[in-house]
């Protein structure tokens, strides 16, 4: 991805342009305004608000507990963080399994609340109406296809999809049928590089000639985008999947600081020296015997 212009935002028609272009664009999930800022300012353009914050930062073991509430403040955090990415909101577990009414009540509080450029939904073919519906009413979807987070107690555990043919067959069936009822964005996670290659080709062909974007979440290099947890990035995490290798190791630098500040506190070192704050000097007596300045400007 070419470097954008920070007082540009960037929309759905930069992501349409990078895929068109053939220009592959960073993603990374976040969750606070103060990380956001950060990330922006090291490039990073386009930004999940993921429902991985139910494990990152609500301590769950897995997505589904994520509160909708939870999740419109977040995403309202990080539009102010980051006033000028463009976001994508995920919509939790429950919040669009729970009637078409009030899947697009929650969808539109995304878009016009929280400032979210698209929602993301975990999706097989049963959720093509729902998407149509969405899509007509202009709330921009992204499609989730592949793994599935929000479907580990179906599954009972998590798993990488389309290794055997039949499953490859279903999510390049099912990316092609999201695409005819409108969506505006693709996710594939956890999928071979061929399943990637056969979606992102499908992608290519529509009759306006714009590609669907299609970012890969571990889908090998086909995909017109790349997204991660940022807590995997960098090092964070207990477990580290392996399509996401860590830029740095902040979890034992974070872990060493700690250490640090505990040793300083516990010796008696922190502000030996009298602390960051001291008292006031004496206030010079006036020539009429009192303290402080004059009652009357310019009278001694």
């Amino acid at each position: 991805m070419s470097e954008e212009s920070h007082d540009k935002r960037i929309t759905l028609r930069d992501l349409r342009r990078w895929a068109s272009g053939g220009e592959p664009f960073a993603m990374l999930t976040c969750y606070d305004a103060t990380t956001a800022k950060w990330l922006y300012r090291g490039g990073l353009r386009t930004v999940l608000v993921g429902d991985t914050a139910a494990q990152f930062i609500l301590g769950h073991d897995s997505t589904l507990p994520a509160p909708m509430p939870f999740m419109l403040e977040i995403t309202r955090a990080v539009r102010r963080g980051a006033p000028k990415a463009l976001i994508v909101a995920d919509m939790p577990f429950g919040s669009y399994q729970c009637g078409a009414d009030e899947a697009m009540r929650h969808a539109v509080a995304f878009i016009k609340d929280a400032g979210a450029d698209l929602v993301k939904l975990e999706v097989d073919e049963t959720h093509a109406a729902l998407v149509e519906r969405m899509s007509h009413a202009g709330v921009p979807v992204m499609a989730h296809l592949g793994s599935r987070p929000q479907q580990v107690r179906a599954t009972g555990g998590y798993k990488a999809a389309g290794r055997s043919r039949r499953e490859a067959d279903l999510i390049v069936d099912t990316a092609e049928l999201m695409i005819a009822r409108g969506v505006s964005a693709l996710l594939l996670e956890a999928v071979p590089d061929e399943v990637s290659k056969r979606v992102v080709q499908i992608a290519r062909g529509r009759e306006d000639g714009e590609p669907i974007p299609v970012i890969g979440c571990g889908a090998g290099p086909a995909c017109h985008g790349h997204v991660v947890v940022l807590h995997d990035l960098l090092k964070l995490s207990d477990w580290q999947p392996p399509f996401a290798p860590p830029a740095i190791d902040m979890g034992n630098q974070v872990q060493a600081a700690a250490a640090a500040w505990v040793r300083a506190v516990s010796r008696g070192e922190y502000q030996r020296g009298g602390g960051a704050y001291h008292m006031n000097p004496p206030v010079t007596p006036t020539r009429a015997g009192k303290t402080g300045e004059p009652t009357r400007p310019g009278v001694v």
